[in-house]
């Protein structure tokens, strides 16, 4: 599959996808950590931890049980955590 950002330096979906499972497949490793041992841990099928490390696909339930798992789920608080500044105005 073609993507964009293979050819200009900007941010597309796939990209950023393609990044948070490199950086999550980064992070289980270093916890010594198959897939299969995150599943029991984690209490999400094996199958959801394999797809999301594969294709990047995972329900954000899931997704929030494995992070807690490997001691990322106080990542997600930095989401749209700042407010979007439209103007100078009041």
């Amino acid at each position: 599959m073609i993507d964009i950002s293979d050819f200009v330096d900007v941010l597309t979906e796939q990209r950023a996808v393609y990044y948070l499972v490199e950086r999550f497949v980064k992070r289980r490793k270093e916890f010594g950590l198959t897939q299969r041992e995150l599943s029991v841990r984690s209490g999400v099928s094996y199958g959801s931890i394999r797809r999301f490390e594969t294709k990047g696909e995972i329900s954000l339930t899931s997704l929030l049980k494995i992070s807690n798992t490997i001691g990322l789920l106080e990542d997600f608080n930095k989401l749209f955590e700042f407010p979007i500044i439209k103007s100078i105005r009041r």
